[in-house]
């Protein structure tokens, strides 16, 4: 498998293979008719609550891996997070994200897991 993830702003690369933006907001400042995305998947982003409570602060990381986790086991996100991972077995993925938290954001946790890696071994 094959993951990476990358901030949405960055321009495609060949190597990206299907580009998929995993935030729940449409980032600022990208226009939705030149995003170079296959698909903006929103259901697995963590909740509008989780999101603000963590702020990307990174000594509150742990506990956002294992809430955020919670979430992705709920029904909804968890058939997105299923669809997101047969699409991932099938050729590479790019997860997109607005945010600047290199290594910390959802997205990195996403990858993780698609990846079957712990989130928390970085």
């Amino acid at each position: 498998m094959t993951v990476q993830v990358k901030r949405v702003y960055e321009a495609e690369e060949a190597t990206d293979g299907k580009r998929v933006l995993v935030d729940r907001l449409w980032p600022r400042g990208v226009s939705k008719d030149r995003a170079d995305l296959f698909e903006w998947c929103k259901e697995v982003a963590p909740s509008t609550e989780l999101r603000r409570w963590y702020e990307h602060d990174p000594a509150k990381y742990p506990e956002f891996v294992s809430r955020y986790r919670a979430e992705l086991a709920e029904p909804d996100a968890a058939a997105a997070y299923a669809d997101l991972a047969k699409l991932v077995a099938n050729g590479p993925v790019t997860l997109l994200t607005a945010s600047k938290a290199e290594g910390i954001s959802q997205a990195h946790v996403l990858a993780a897991l698609l990846e079957e890696r712990d989130p928390l071994v970085r």
